[in-house]
């Protein structure tokens, strides 16, 4: 995923932002087989953290890459669910919470799909074992999770979509968003999940909503991973699900909103991951709204990357954890989907003003994106996508 020479000059130079990223992944690196995302603050492997950085190590031609992809799906259940936190290095730590000793019990978005298909394209040989976890991880989403009526996926818990604190979520905290009071609701919603036979998450009849982002990435990641195993199936199923997302746009907010109880209400509310559906999309005029969208600045553009939420918003804070600031992983999904689309020249303002904000900051988990202002954990693995960017 080169294209340097369309996207633009680049202000940082390539070789140090890759050495810095290299720094930062070796330096989390433990012997259990991933790079931790901050050794003080997140010491366990997350899920789409790991798919990322495995894209990283191969990108920077180590073979970790497959070794990281393979730890984050060595806890799939039988059915094909994958866990979104491994607790291999202190088993039974959260066990309170989630019911089992090893792993959580919900899930987070399949970055696996978009992570074998970066690392064949880097050359790396894929075992045959972990396309088939990917493929069956993919199908417990496609097949098992329940659908709400749009036959979109619905998620089973807020933290599935990755985007913990989202203004999108704020129907579901009564009396309004406070860190206090979602706290309490997140921890309330983990009892209500509705599990399969085998202990799966497949729907929360108290939680009804399907991300748009979510969905968009299982698509994404569907069409990711029929690139290297040719099942037309796949593809079809990607193509559905990206045919229910396509109703979701709403011309009057410039973006995809989410569906379900909050569909008319805070899922109606412009946010980054709001705009992942471009990554499967087929309207032009979608992704030329998006595009100008992503490099204005009284919406989401900002010198040191895409801002996490609309600043027309009125809750919008760019230093405040969902509320705001850019994230890095959303920058590069972003800069992959305006790519895919032949939007080149806002792909490159994107790459270059992310991997500006991840500099500046000293590679954090988040950042302001006006300043690069470092916020949450500093370093943050995940941030290591800025060599891929550079």
């Amino acid at each position: 995923m080169d294209g340097e020479d369309i996207d633009g000059p680049a202000e940082y130079d390539r070789s140090v932002v890759r050495e810095a990223a290299r720094a930062v992944l070796e330096a989390h690196w433990v012997p259990e087989g991933y790079a931790v995302p901050n050794p003080a603050t997140y010491p366990w492997q997350w899920l789409w953290d790991s798919c990322f950085h495995a894209v990283c190590w191969a990108e920077l031609g180590d073979d970790r890459g497959l070794i990281e992809l393979q730890s984050a799906l060595s806890v799939q259940g039988a059915d094909g669910f994958v866990p979104h936190m491994n607790y291999v290095r202190n088993p039974g730590v959260a066990a309170d919470l989630w019911g089992r000793d090893d792993a959580s019990s919900i899930t987070q978005p399949p970055m696996y799909g978009h992570a074998v298909a970066e690392l064949v394209r880097r050359g790396v040989d894929v075992d045959e074992e972990t396309v088939a976890k990917a493929e069956n991880g993919l199908r417990f989403l496609l097949v098992d999770r329940q659908r709400l009526a749009n036959g979109l996926i619905a998620l089973c818990h807020p933290w599935e979509s990755g985007a913990d604190d989202s203004p999108r979520w704020d129907d579901f905290c009564p009396g309004g968003f406070s860190l206090d009071s979602w706290r309490r609701v997140k921890n309330q919603l983990v009892v209500s999940i509705q599990r399969s036979s085998a202990g799966s998450p497949v729907a929360n009849p108290v939680f009804e909503s399907a991300s748009a982002g979510f969905n968009a990435l299982v698509a994404f990641n569907a069409r990711e991973l029929a690139t290297v195993t040719g099942r037309s199936e796949t593809t079809d199923q990607a193509d559905e699900l990206a045919g229910c997302l396509a109703e979701q746009w709403d011309q009057s907010r410039r973006t995809w909103t989410d569906a379900g109880a909050s569909e008319s209400g805070s899922g109606r509310v412009r946010t980054l991951d709001g705009l992942l559906p471009m990554l499967v999309a087929a309207d032009t005029e979608q992704i030329d709204t998006v595009a100008a969208d992503m490099v204005d600045p009284s919406a989401y553009g900002g010198w040191c990357g895409p801002a996490g939420v609309h600043r027309g918003e009125p809750g919008f804070d760019s230093r405040s954890y969902w509320r705001g600031p850019a994230w890095p992983q959303l920058s590069y999904l972003t800069w992959v989907g305006l790519r895919r689309q032949g939007r080149h020249e806002v792909a490159g303002a994107v790459a270059s003003a992310t991997v500006r904000g991840a500099m500046r900051s000293g590679f954090s988990e988040y950042w302001d994106p006006d300043d690069g202002t470092g916020c949450g954990a500093t370093p943050q693995s995940w941030t290591a996508l800025a060599a891929l960017m550079a």
